[in-house]
């Protein structure tokens, strides 16, 4: 079981979770052809998520790098009107934000990416910038795609801030979250995904994706590789088979999520599911209780459409 900052399930002395990566302008599908603009990205929707699950005396902040321009300042002011904490954003002159639009196939998901000039890119570049902003925080968390849009040695740099917070007492969270297309080819993409894992405590992976890239037989393969790597949880989403879990603390475990009778949008499954695992282990539920309560956020956002749900929180 995670604790963080000593708060175990009291709530009353709160924390700090702090999300890394790339939010960026969404273009969703809405009726009669059209798109809808908004905000997203899997490390903010996450944080967006975690603003919703955790008590209120729990700070949940977003480190990026955004532009000087309209678009960007809008995206912050959405952001900071989500109750997320912006304090950990650089604005970079001349550099604006990236931009996606997402095309449903009977509630399944593809990506159209306008990225070449976002600022987040240059996320880690300023290491003693990195050492401040991850500082005294309570638990990390980014992902495979927080990593794959930094160059190489951003990637270095932004693993070695991360340890350095770490080895001062914060726990790091990782969804490995592949986008191949994102990487320079798959020795890259497996490279990263290993200097990622190799900082964290928890590892979230979807076994789909690690199938894909590592040949994986059942979800226990894909949980020993993490393991071996160092982490001391892991949690294998399986769409809607069994999530497989594994901590160094009570070993191997299965949780069955509910049935969906449809998928709307699987926009954010993974993102939901990890905000509500990270929340319900650090406000003192054990692993197996997380999950469940992860795999049941989940299963209501994809039967609605975008990445943000809000209206489960109405």
């Amino acid at each position: 079981m995670l604790s963080a900052g000593g708060t175990g399930g009291t709530g009353r002395a709160g924390g700090s979770l702090l999300s890394i990566g790339e939010c960026m302008v969404e273009m969703a599908p809405a009726e009669g052809g059209l798109f809808r603009m908004g905000y997203a990205g899997d490390s903010f929707n996450t944080a967006w998520y975690a603003r919703r699950l955790l008590p209120a005396n729990w700070q949940v902040g977003y480190a990026t790098a955004v532009g000087d321009d309209a678009v960007s300042a809008a995206m912050l002011g959405f952001i900071e009107g989500e109750g997320v904490d912006t304090a950990a954003v650089r604005r970079l002159p001349g550099c604006t934000v990236g931009l996606y639009m997402i095309s449903l196939d009977r509630g399944e998901r593809s990506f159209a990416y306008w990225r070449g000039q976002s600022a987040a890119r240059r996320l880690a570049e300023d290491p003693d910038w990195l050492d401040r902003v991850l500082a005294g925080r309570d638990l990390l968390f980014f992902t495979g795609i927080t990593l794959a849009v930094l160059p190489p040695e951003g990637r270095a740099a932004l693993a070695a801030a991360l340890g350095r917070a770490r080895a001062a007492g914060a726990r790091v969270a990782f969804d490995t979250n592949l986008r191949p297309r994102l990487w320079e080819d798959e020795a890259a993409m497996k490279a990263g995904l290993a200097l990622g894992a190799g900082v964290a405590d928890i590892v979230l992976p979807s076994f789909d994706e690690e199938q894909g890239l590592f040949g994986d037989a059942a979800p226990r393969e894909t949980v020993a590789r993490y393991r071996d790597l160092g982490a001391g949880t892991v949690a294998v989403k399986n769409g809607q088979a069994p999530v497989t879990l594994w901590s160094a603390e009570t070993g191997a475990a299965e949780v069955s999520p509910p049935a969906v009778a449809a998928v709307v949008d699987s926009t954010a499954a993974g993102d939901s599911f990890d905000a509500g695992l990270l929340a319900a282990l650090l406000t003192g539920a054990d692993l197996e209780t997380a999950a469940m309560r992860a795999a049941d956020l989940a299963a209501r956002v994809i039967g609605r459409r975008g990445a943000l749900a809000a209206d489960l929180f109405a």
